[in-house]
């Protein structure tokens, strides 16, 4: 639990020089998303970086580096779980995440990976403590965070594409 909470501290302390990462590409972009993932405290717009990124590079590729980088961030919160029960137990979201999970197993953390939701870490913290393999959690909730970053890249790219030139016109460019 105080490796989670030093990691997240430490991405709130060095967030403009993580920032600086997006300039290298697909590995700054992976980076990022682990960092933006791994933070139980506050979140970090993940998403924002798939979005304006698939203007500029393959949004298949960002989806992949976004949904990849994502996904090993989330093992926070399943290492969060895996230490210990008592952290989230008592919150209503917890037993609903954990009823759900007990009802649908692995297609909770599917769907919970592929729309972009608050529960997610929760939903991870609940996969620790339920001790559910780890090469199993991070395989669904991969599928479900490259999807959603794949179609964040493409809805990116296509807004950024529509609103370029009418933006261009509007400076007189």
């Amino acid at each position: 639990m105080l490796l989670v909470i030093a990691i997240s501290a430490a991405i709130l302390l060095f967030r403009e020089r993580l920032a600086a990462l997006a300039s290298y590409g697909y590995i700054g972009l992976f980076l990022l998303n682990v960092a933006a993932s791994a933070t139980l405290i506050l979140p970090v717009p993940g998403l924002a970086l798939a979005f304006a990124a698939g203007s500029s590079f393959s949004p298949i590729l960002v989806g992949l580096a976004v949904g990849g980088g994502s996904t090993i961030g989330e093992l926070t919160g399943y290492l969060a779980g895996y230490s210990g029960r008592g952290m989230a137990e008592n919150q209503t979201q917890y037993q609903r995440v954990q009823g759900w999970m007990r009802r649908y197993g692995l297609w909770v953390i599917f769907v919970l990976a592929l729309i972009p939701n608050p529960l997610f870490d929760v939903a991870g913290i609940i996969c620790g403590v339920l001790r559910i393999r780890v090469w199993k959690f991070l395989l669904v909730a991969g599928s479900g965070k490259v999807i959603k970053a794949t179609v964040i890249a493409y809805l990116g790219a296509g807004t950024i594409n529509l609103l370029g030139p009418a933006l261009q016109n509007l400076m007189g460019k």
